[in-house]
Formats: C-alpha cells, sequence, structure tokens
C-alpha cells in the first residue's frame, strides 16, 4: 500500500527510489543504526541519491520519518535518540581511536605479511563510535593463513588493549585481563574472495561500509571480482581509501614455514574463543550481539560449526 501512495505522488520512477531507500533503512536498522539523510542517499541500495530526493521521499512516506536528524522507521522512532547520542559522540571518540588504529593496522601488518589488506568496520568506520566500542576490522589474508591472522591480531590486541587498560568498556568489550579493543570481524583467506560465495546485500553493505587501510589494491580486486556486489551498491565501484596507510613487510620468504602452524593457531584460537563466550555467560545482551554478528558473517564465520 505504501509503495502504491509513493507511487501516485512521486511518479513512477521516484517510487523506485523511495523503494531503495525503505530498503536501505530496513538494512541499517537490523544492524542496530541509522543515518541522517545526507549520508543515507550515499550509502543508498541501487546507487546514490541525493539529501534532497531522501527528505522528499521521507514526507510522502507514511512508514519512514526523521528524528533526531536520521532517518528511521517510524517503528524505531523511540530509539532515536539513542542512537543519535553515539552518532553525535562520534567525533570524540574517532579523535583518539581512528590514529591509534592506524598505528595497530601498521603494526600488526609488519609481524604478519601474509595479511594482504585491512579496512576498518564497525562503528568506527559507519560513524557511530563511542570510547567503550571496540575496532572492529576486516581483513583479507593469504590461503591457509586464517586463524595465523586471527591469532596475530588477537595476540598483539591483547598487548595493546594492556596498555589502554583503563578504557571505558560496555558489555561487550569487557574482558578479565584488558578491554576488548581491536577485533577481528570478517577475515576472508583470498581464494575465498574470487568469487566469494555471499554476493548479497549485507555482504555488498559490510564492504561498502568499511574504510580500507592496508591493501587498498587487494580490496578493489575483491570488488571486480564480484559484480554482484555492485548490483545492490555500483558506489563499490568508485570506492575510495582516505585512511589508506603503507608500510614495509617483511619478506614472504621468511613466513613460508609459518603455514604449518595454522593447524595449532585454529586450536588456540579456537581455544580463547570459547573461553571468551564462557565469560560472557551472565550477560545475555552481549551473547546475543555476538551471535547476531555471527550469523551475518556466515559461512565465513571462525571457530562456527554451522558455518558451511
Amino acid at each position: 500500500m505504501t509503495a502504491d501512495i509513493t507511487a501516485a505522488v512521486l511518479g513512477s520512477a521516484s517510487a523506485a527510489t523511495a523503494e531503495r531507500v525503505r530498503a536501505t533503512v530496513a538494512l541499517l536498522q537490523r544492524r542496530g543504526y541509522a543515518l541522517p539523510p545526507g549520508r543515507l542517499g550515499h550509502l543508498t541500495l541501487g546507487g546514490a541519491v541525493t539529501e534532497t530526493d531522501v527528505r522528499r521521499i521521507v514526507a510522502f512516506d507514511s512508514e519512514l520519518t526523521i528524528s533526531a536528524g536520521l532517518v528511521l522507521h517510524k517503528s524505531q522512532e523511540g530509539r532515536a535518540s539513542t542512537i543519535a547520542a553515539r552518532a553525535s559522540g562520534h567525533r570524540f571518540g574517532s579523535a583518539q581511536y581512528l590514529p591509534m588504529t592506524l598505528r595497530f593496522v601498521e603494526r600488526l601488518v609488519a609481524v604478519a605479511p601474509f595479511i594482504r589488506s585491512v579496512a576498518i568496520a564497525g562503528s568506527l568506520a559507519s560513524g557511530g563510535f563511542v570510547p567503550c566500542d571496540d575496532v572492529d576490522l576486516n581483513l583479507i589474508v593469504d590461503d591457509g593463513h586464517r586463524h595465523l591472522a586471527y591469532v596475530a591480531l588477537n595476540t598483539i590486541g591483547l598487548l595493546h588493549a594492556v596498555r589502554h587498560r583503563n578504557k571505558p568498556v560496555d558489555d561487550l568489550t569487557r574482558r578479565p585481563i584488558a578491554p576488548r579493543l581491536m577485533t577481528a570481524n570478517l577475515i576472508l583467506e583470498f581464494s575465498e574472495c574470487h568469487p566469494l560465495v555471499r554476493q548479497d546485500e549485507d555482504m555488498a553493505f559490510e564492504l561498502m561500509a568499511s574504510e580500507p587501510v592496508y591493501g587498498a589494491g587487494v580490496f578493489r580486486e575483491m570488488v571486480d571480482a564480484n559484480p554482484g556486489l555492485l548490483q545492490h551498491f555500483p558506489q563499490l565501484a568508485r570506492k575510495r581509501a582516505p585512511l589508506e596507510r603503507t608500510t614495509s613487510a617483511q619478506p614472504k620468504a621468511r613466513w613460508v614455514r609459518v603455514g604449518a602452524l595454522e593447524g595449532l593457531a585454529k586450536r588456540v584460537g579456537g581455544a580463547a574463543w570459547r573461553y571468551m563466550q564462557w565469560t560472557r555467560r551472565n550477560r545475555p545482551e552481549a551473547l546475543a550481539r555476538v551471535a547476531f554478528v555471527r550469523r551475518t558473517m556466515r559461512p565465513y564465520a571462525l571457530f562456527d560449526d554451522n558455518a558451511l
């Protein structure tokens, strides 16, 4: 019914755009956040639209509203102030944590040159970062080095977090020794990217909303190898990497034998993962959030019996 009303008011072409805007709002809602009209227009499914068009569509749509500066489904209007508070705090939080993350990535790829690409994901990339959050990273690694990359990131991340043990935490980032600060959101082996098993709108958005920091060329190769992603977000074809850094990695020849440690890394990483879930056993909201993220990452989630 809403689509019919929109078509009658805006015309068929604008009605199609309105449907794309609604679908984007629904996608964001599944992930627990919302965007202001201009940013939403840039990230609209099927191609960018202007802020003016977004505002015009919302004005004639019975399901959407702009509340606290964010475009929301009306059923989510009660959460507008909470989401807006995160968005308004992003500038302060990112000013401290973004430079820290760039330095961490430089250290990580220097120690583990089997990591081909690193992109910032999650709230630090999307614009809703607050100091109690952790920093999500998406990695592309050499084949046979997925679990090694996970262990390397978490080992260096733990040492890094010890130096920042006074960081604010919530139920998701609280850890026994040091706060959860740097974490792997998605780790893909190079061959898994050519092509990706998943080229749906959620995977396309995950890549669209991320910010490559290292190996932006590898990131672009992945996009080129998966044209299905562009059906959802053609903006990916023109995605830039303003945060990209370069680093002098050690020669790969020194790491040839490291691949033999992948099995051990899988066991060590799996044990660490299960321990972390055990520490959250009395925090149902944290467990639910972890479960949601892992569902969105399948079949690429590590230590997931339901991944395949």
